[in-house]
């Protein structure tokens, strides 16, 4: 049985003209080699699998050909080219970084390159990987690498230019490798299963190429493993089936579904995909990237962005024709944002079900100009029905008697700002915060404190608005609500002493912890209650802000207090503990004297060896 050889190496190109997809940098060094104008140092960097080391080594063999071709090209059969093709040339050198990345490596290396070639002009040395070379291997290359030997030629070859030194850099031509076109990789494929006497159908290829995202070498190990798979017939289906690729049939079905606003299609529909074992973040991956190529429908001169085959760019142009640009754009908002949070989210079926349903419920129809304006207002919703009729307007608000009495001595501006109609809110919730406002600057003109809330003028809205209400008036009703939790009253007045009340004072603070309440517990606990005269119970504090807490909690504590001890008459009182202020120190100077206060004997050392502050 023969030797079976991967594709990606049987059809390693051999000359510049069958590189794939780089023709702005072969070009380039075809005319370098015709003009004899070859710098000392190239460096080929871009992604994984797009011919850096191929056109690498195709640079090596034919600087070094014997008989070049009109275009630049190495003839394939002089002694130089036979013996590079053998791999026994003793005038190219290859050398991976990834495993030979010392200071003695490249040391050695260094001790090659003295050594003029034996047979032909130029020895030509290339690194691969060279990004893995340590920091002292660098340093070490770096002499040799500006100023080599006129026979010496470096190819450095890299998949990560920012790890390079810029030192590096700047003694190398460089050249940035492509990823490699949809169409081009698709046609290499063909061209590949023609000689290989292989079924295909384009768009199967087509897939591939997608899949291999601008990398030939990860496109021919998928083409050999489909090949092997469908016993050699790479058509759509083998393909989809063997790479674990979303059918594109799915995407235009739901597509259709959303479109339909049939939610239970769409949902099924995803029901299916998870079952053949698709993950959700894939499919709404997929499904963002199906919106953005119908998106690119849309106008003849972005069609060419669409990197598919030509019968699923006619499926793509059908579709993109009934359906509108704002619905695109909303369910791409919405798939971005599902895509940006399934990752964190603990029900992560459920986000992209969701995001089913909003596009789904997207009204794309007052966008639509085909529809007929008797089809348009049908389809409006109770609340565009309800903003759309005309809203009443009472002719004045009645100011009560009691504020009229008050506003005898107030400045005419807020007078006519309290007797100013107020119009009449759509909703009922809305006119319950309006009646809200009035009463609040009522009542604040009562407390003689000014409002500068505006009243609202008697106009019609065609939408629902909000009521604002001034500050102050949150504020004054923060203060009402607050007098209505009240202290528990009694007559009873019975003694206790301090023992009772330390025992009831640590059963109320375990029980604050349990609820959560930890500053108050360790307010409580810090420091313990002491019971002075006419059953007052004094708590040590620290700083305003424990007595702020003390302050929220003091009514169900006294309350507490009252009803276990039956006494009515307790009370807390507070006394803070006053801290001396430590100045800090920050000078020299200032450490010093702060030494000296506490150790006189200090200064008289100072003196006595005439020592200084250092600053």
């Amino acid at each position: 049985m023969d030797n079976f050889i991967v594709s990606a190496r049987k059809y390693r190109p051999a000359t510049f003209q069958t590189v794939v997809g780089q023709q702005h940098i072969t070009n380039t060094l075809k005319n370098a080699i015709k003009h004899h104008q070859l710098a000392q140092a190239f460096l080929f960097c871009g992604p994984r699998g797009v011919g850096k080391t191929t056109c690498a080594r195709i640079l090596a063999k034919t600087i070094n050909c014997q008989n070049l071709t009109s275009d630049c090209e190495a003839c394939g059969s002089c002694d130089s080219c036979t013996s590079f093709q053998y791999g026994n040339s003793f005038n190219i050198h290859e050398l991976d970084a990834a495993s030979n990345n010392s200071v003695d490596d490249i040391r050695s290396l260094i001790e090659q390159v003295r050594i003029p070639p034996q047979a032909g002009k130029y020895k030509i040395y290339i690194i691969d990987e060279v990004h893995m070379l340590s920091q002292s291997a660098f340093n070490a290359f770096l002499k040799t690498l500006e100023e080599p030997p006129s026979y010496a030629i470096f190819i450095l070859a890299t998949t990560e230019k920012h790890k390079i030194l810029p030192t590096i850099l700047s003694r190398c031509q460089i050249f940035d490798f492509n990823r490699i076109r949809v169409e081009d990789m698709a046609d290499h494929l063909e061209n590949i299963a023609r000689r290989e006497e292989v079924g295909f159908d384009r768009d199967g290829l087509h897939l591939i190429a997608q899949k291999a995202d601008g990398g030939l070498r990860d496109a021919l190990s998928m083409f050999d493993q489909i090949v092997s798979f469908s016993n050699k017939n790479v058509s759509y289906k083998a393909v989809i089936d063997n790479l674990n690729i979303l059918d594109y049939d799915y995407y235009f079905k739901i597509t259709d579904a959303l479109l339909a606003e049939d939610v239970a299609t769409a949902l099924l529909i995803f029901d299916d995909i998870l079952k053949h074992g698709f993950d959700g973040n894939h499919f709404i991956i997929g499904l963002a990237s199906h919106f953005r190529n119908l998106l690119v429908c849309k106008d003849a001169s972005t069609l060419q962005l669409l990197e598919v085959s030509e019968g699923i760019r006619l499926r793509y142009q059908q579709q993109s024709q009934a359906i509108s640009v704002p619905f695109l754009l909303s369910a791409l908002t919405i798939s971005n944002q599902c895509d940006l949070n399934y990752k964190t989210s603990k029900n992560q079926r459920l986000q992209v079900e969701l995001s089913l349903i909003k596009m789904c419920n997207y009204n794309e129809t007052p966008l639509n100009s085909s529809v007929s304006p008797s089809l348009l207002s049908e389809k409006k919703s109770p609340i565009e029905k309800k903003a759309s009729s005309p809203i009443p307007v009472p002719a004045k608000v009645e100011v009560p008697i009691a504020v009229k009495e008050k506003l005898v001595d107030q400045p005419a501006e807020i007078i006519s700002e309290v007797q100013k109609p107020v119009g009449v809110v759509v909703q009922k919730e809305q006119e319950t915060v309006e009646e809200k406002g009035v009463n609040f600057s009522a009542k604040a003109i009562e407390k003689h404190e000014p409002t500068n809330t505006p009243a609202i003028r008697s106009t019609q809205y065609s939408v629902p608005h909000t009521i604002i209400p001034n500050l102050n008036d949150l504020s004054f009703n923060t203060r009402v609500e607050e007098e209505k939790v009240t202290y528990l009253k009694g007559s009873s007045q019975q003694a206790f002493d301090i023992t009772m009340l330390s025992k009831l004072w640590n059963i109320y603070a375990n029980k604050i912890k349990e609820e959560g309440k930890i500053n108050i517990f360790t307010l409580m606990t810090s420091h313990d209650p002491i019971l002075l005269d006419d059953f007052k119970i004094e708590v040590t504090i620290e700083n305003k802000v424990q007595e702020n807490q003390l302050a929220d909690a003091k009514i169900d504590l006294l309350n507490f207090l009252r009803v276990e001890l039956q006494n009515f008459s307790i009370d807390i009182v507070t006394r803070q503990i006053e801290h001396a202020q430590k100045k800090r120190l920050y000078t020299s100077t200032e450490k010093y004297e702060h030494m000296v206060d506490k150790n006189p004997k200090l200064a008289d050392l100072k003196e006595k060896f005439n020592l200084t502050i250092e600053y």
